[in-house]
C-alpha cells in the first residue's frame, strides 16, 4: 500500500483573547458543511462554558474554506485530505487553554456536555487521564459505549431535535470503562509529551487506540466514559473516501499486543466503571496468546 503523503498545513490563528475559555475544541472536516455547521451551532447553543473552537479544513470545494473565512475561529487548511493525525497535532498548535477536547462533525453536542467534562477534569490532582463523553447513536452498533439504536436523524435535513433533547431528559447513563475516542479530552501538555497522534496511522485507523496505549506508557489509567456528557452521532462517515491503512496490523506490529484485547481486556472498554477496579495488563495465559496473535496479525 502506498504511503500517505502528507499535505501542506496552513495556519490561521485569530487574535481573539481566550482568557476564561475552557476547552480547546478540534474539529477536522472534509466536504462535510452542513454537518460542521449543526456541530458548531451546537457548542455555541449547548456549552455552558465558552470554548475555543479550531477547525481543520480538508480541501473545503463544498463551500466550508468560504464559510471558515468568515467566521471568528482558529483553523488550520490543506488543499488535500490530512488525514485525522495530521489535521489534529497542526489545531493543537494554535490551542490556547490547557485542554484539547477532540469532536467529530458529525456530533451534535447536548445540553451543558461540557459541564460533567469541565467537573471530572477539576477533580484530578495530576494530569493522569483521559475522559470521554458518551455517544448516543441512529444505528444498531456492537460498541457498549454508545447508546444504540435512537433514530433522531441520520443528517441535519432530518434531524428531530426537540425528540433528542426529550429523550436524553429522561435517561441517565452510567459511566463506563475505556475512554478512548471522541469526544474525548485530554490536558494538552500530556498530548504534547506523548507526541500527539501518531502520524505513521494516517490516515487515521487505529490512531484512536495507539494514543491511548501511548498514554499509557506514560502512566494513565484513569479512561473514564462520563455518562452525563451526551452527544448525538450522526455516523456520517468520511473514511469511505480515504484509502485505509492497515492500523490493525500497524498496531499489533508496535504495541505486540492485538488493539482488540487492550479494549476490552486491559482498558475494559464499555464496562460500568467501578473506582475500586484497577486497569492492568495480567499476565496470564489470555496474555500471552494475545501475544502470539499480534505475531500472526503483524506478519
Amino acid at each position: 500500500m502506498q504511503a500517505f503523503q502528507k499535505p501542506n498545513i496552513t495556519f490561521y490563528p485569530t487574535q481573539q483573547n481566550f482568557s476564561g475559555f475552557k476547552f480547546s475544541i478540534v474539529i477536522p472536516t472534509w466536504n462535510n458543511l452542513a454537518m460542521l455547521q449543526l456541530c458548531v451551532e451546537s457548542i455555541l447553543k449547548n456549552s455552558k462554558y465558552k470554548h475555543q473552537i479550531i477547525i481543520h479544513v480538508n480541501e473545503g470545494t463544498d463551500g466550508t474554506f468560504d464559510w471558515i473565512k468568515m467566521q471568528d475561529f482558529d483553523y488550520t487548511y490543506s488543499t488535500e485530505n490530512a488525514g485525522v493525525c495530521y489535521a489534529l497535532n497542526a489545531m493543537v498548535t494554535l490551542a490556547q487553554t490547557d485542554y484539547i477536547l477532540f469532536i467529530n462533525d458529525d456530533m451534535y453536542v447536548c445540553p451543558n456536555w461540557d459541564v460533567a467534562l469541565n467537573n471530572e477534569v477539576h477533580k484530578q490532582i495530576n494530569q493522569l487521564w483521559y475522559f470521554s463523553g458518551t455517544m448516543i447513536e441512529p444505528k444498531f452498533s456492537s460498541n457498549k459505549c454508545a447508546i444504540s439504536p435512537y433514530d433522531f436523524g441520520t443528517s441535519p435535513e432530518n434531524f428531530k431535535e426537540a425528540e433528542l433533547l426529550n429523550f436524553i431528559s429522561k435517561i441517565k447513563p452510567p459511566d463506563w470503562f475505556g475512554a478512548s475516542w471522541p469526544p474525548s479530552i485530554v490536558h494538552k501538555e500530556l498530548f504534547l509529551k506523548v507526541g500527539g497522534f501518531s502520524e505513521e496511522f494516517s490516515p487515521g485507523m487505529y490512531s484512536d487506540p495507539d494514543f491511548s496505549m501511548k498514554l499509557w506508557n506514560e502512566g494513565v489509567r484513569n479512561f473514564k466514559g462520563l455518562g452525563n456528557s451526551l452527544v448525538y452521532h450522526f455516523q456520517s462517515k468520511s473514511t469511505g473516501r480515504v484509502q485505509r491503512n492497515d492500523g490493525r496490523k500497524q498496531f499489533a506490529a508496535k504495541w505486540k499486543i492485538p488493539s482488540s484485547y487492550f479494549y476490552k481486556n486491559v482498558l475494559l472498554l464499555g464496562d460500568v466503571f467501578d473506582y475500586n477496579q484497577t486497569l492492568k495488563f495480567k499476565k496470564d495465559i489470555g496474555f500471552y496468546w494475545a501475544k502470539l496473535r499480534a505475531w500472526w496479525i503483524a506478519k
